[in-house]
């Protein structure tokens, strides 16, 4: 007796272990499988529907009629669709931002963790062309450990110690900086961070982050050593991203420019903080807060199609 049930132990264990990992299972080959009726695989199921109930585990298993088995479902909505997987996986794609070896390790494990067996064969195959092809940055450094360790130090409110390579000089120099978030745009991750001596600083009152690309971050050391930085004026990354291009630093300034393009569409969804301030047969008049040098490189590469006004 104690035999028989170890082995429906064993046996419901694997079986759940199968739904979970998203497979469709039928009951005549479980039968076959384990050596019992397929009344006792029915009796399985009905007791793995009971425990998933009792743990209010938002799980439950049902039979799929085209399939012709059963398979775990999710009873909650935040559980990803297949379409929405294959959103994250294009998204990750094109941003072009960590070596092939990492993507390719990240597409794979999502895939694998995300997606139902069933559809993974087609969600690899929706992507493989991409991945197939995939160009990385050129600067081909794995930003990953950073990543994890610099958020533990802004999360911690720790002071941190960075040796950074330059881009207008190739010059290895050491900062002690408060960092105070974590941003991604065009290709790259950056590290927002006020600096704590700004003598040799250009802009030496400038209220605003400094910002450092972390692939060009050559070592990263945190301090025991804490700052504190008051509620109301802490650093909010979303409300700086819609006023800052290609993460250039600069002032923060109002700017007025005529737009005569083809699309006000494309023009609002760059710059989220833009409003339209009149209208007539030839174009639009625009306003927009904006933060930085960036946002001149982009006015330029409208051509024609922009006139900035004073």
């Amino acid at each position: 007796m104690e035999q028989r049930s170890e082995l429906k132990s064993a046996r419901l264990l694997e079986i759940y272990t199968r739904l979970e990992q998203g497979r469709t299972l039928k009951k005549a080959d479980l039968a076959q499988e384990f050596h019992v009726t397929q009344r006792s695989i029915q009796r399985d199921v009905e007791d793995l529907r009971c425990f998933l109930a009792e743990r209010h585990l938002e799980r439950e298993v049902i039979y799929d009629g085209k399939q012709r088995g059963y398979r775990m479902v999710s009873g909650n909505p935040r559980g990803l669709t297949n379409s929405e997987i294959l959103a994250v996986c294009k998204i990750l794609l094109e941003s072009r931002s960590l070596p092939a070896k990492d993507m390719g390790g990240i597409l794979d494990k999502f895939i694998d963790c995300a997606v139902p067996q069933e559809s993974q064969k087609a969600v690899r195959a929706l992507v493989a062309n991409e991945k197939l092809h995939y160009i990385p940055p050129h600067h081909g450094q794995s930003v990953l450990g950073d990543l994890w360790e610099l958020g533990q130090a802004i999360r911690n409110q720790q002071v941190i110690e960075i040796g950074y390579e330059r881009m207008k000089e190739p010059k290895l120099v050491q900062r002690r900086v408060q960092p105070v978030g974590i941003m991604f745009s065009e290709y790259y991750f950056y590290l927002t961070a006020f600096l704590e001596d700004k003598t040799d600083f250009d802009n030496p009152d400038d209220l605003f982050p400094t910002i450092y690309r972390i692939d060009r971050i050559r070592s990263v050391k945190v301090l025991n050593e804490h700052f504190r930085v008051p509620y109301a004026k802490r650093f909010e990354e979303g409300e700086f991203r819609k006023r800052i291009q290609f993460m250039y630093g600069g002032r923060l300034e109002h700017i007025r420019f005529r737009y005569t393009g083809p699309s006000l569409e494309a023009v609002l969804d760059r710059l989220p903080t833009a409003q339209v301030l009149s209208q007539d047969e030839t174009g639009w008049l625009i306003s927009a807060e904006v933060f930085g040098k960036g946002i001149d490189m982009w006015l330029r590469s409208q051509g024609e199609y922009v006139e900035r006004l004073p």
